[in-house]
């Protein structure tokens, strides 16, 4: 049994469904603490996947409107890595959007047969951070979550992620450095490199982040892609993280476990997108584009319009 199996099956034996302690998740957002890492649903849809948790603590009227929930997953060359990926995915998932990056194998093929309704969007940038731009604006969910097409993340998460957004928060992100979070794929120099931006960050624009560059994440439309995004690479991901926390947006980290990729090399180089991630940090320290806001200017922020594409594929 390798380490992703591992870990799961003790998720499968020891943890509550993503709701049962919804009110420590809500005070984690105004205290910090840690919220519980929590496993996939079994319900076919959101509401079913909710309600019952919020009537349990005979808070009825809490309960949130049915959300739909749009799932974006830039690939290149992941035929071996998707049918993990696409077979975890909740059914309560409204749409999955693939963010293709000119693949030469069968990653679309694979992707079709393992989600029939899938959307394939043709990337006409390059690099990740142009491939999720491009995939947020197709989206047509009230929620967006972004996860990778290698497999080092478990779609199984992303009931937690969702259910905070539905208690109110307007980004949630996963945490490899949290308890109960964790890493097989970061090497000790690759955990030196994220130390050192995660600290130099918080430091630069006093935010408070546990884990800085890592792609797991989730928002309520008209927030991140709101923001005024321009990272083309991997250095996206910081550059939403300090925007986010700029902009005043209601975020917290959640922990998220990160396994090796399922096959393949993954396209990071340790060097140039170093650079290009410290870059990023200092230019927004600079930048007027996201000053900090207080939340009640969040009306400032508006969706962005869904974006119909010649690109796209359909059959």
């Amino acid at each position: 049994m390798n380490s992703r199996d591992q870990w799961r099956q003790v998720e499968d034996d020891s943890t509550p469904n993503a709701l049962d302690a919804h009110d420590d998740a809500a005070r984690s957002g105004a205290n910090g603490a840690r919220p519980p890492v929590v496993t996939e649903s079994g319900s076919h849809s959101l509401a079913e996947y909710i309600a019952p948790q919020f009537a349990s603590h005979g808070l009825p009227e809490w309960v949130p409107q049915p959300h739909t929930v749009s799932v974006v997953i830039p690939a290149r060359n992941e035929e071996k890595c998707l049918p993990y990926v696409l077979n975890r995915i909740p059914p309560w998932v409204h749409e999955v959007i693939l963010v293709d990056g000119a693949s030469v194998d069968a990653t679309v093929e694979v992707a079709r047969h393992h989600w029939p309704s899938i959307r394939v969007i043709r990337q006409t940038g390059k690099g990740k951070g142009a491939a999720l731009r491009q995939g947020f604006s197709h989206s047509t969910g009230d929620l967006i979550v972004a996860i990778d097409a290698d497999g080092s993340m478990d779609p199984g998460e992303m009931g937690m992620f969702v259910a905070l957004l539905a208690l109110g928060f307007d980004y949630v992100k996963g945490s490899r450095m949290l308890p109960e979070g964790g890493s097989c794929d970061l090497t000790t120099f690759r955990r030196l490199g994220n130390w050192a931006f995660r600290t130099l960050t918080n430091l630069i624009h006093r935010s408070h982040y546990t884990d800085l560059c890592y792609g797991y994440f989730a928002f309520r439309r008209g927030t991140v892609d709101a923001l005024p995004l321009r990272s083309d690479d991997f250095a996206i991901e910081t550059e939403i993280n300090i925007k986010a926390w700029k902009a005043g947006l209601r975020m917290i980290e959640v922990p998220s476990r990160e396994f090796d990729r399922i096959d393949g090399r993954s396209g990071l180089r340790p060097f140039g997108d170093g650079w290009r991630i410290l870059s990023a940090i200092f230019r927004e320290r600079f930048s007027g584009s996201a000053r900090r806001r207080a939340n009640g200017d969040l009306r400032l922020l508006q969706p962005s319009p869904v974006v119909v594409d010649r690109n796209e594929s359909v059959e």
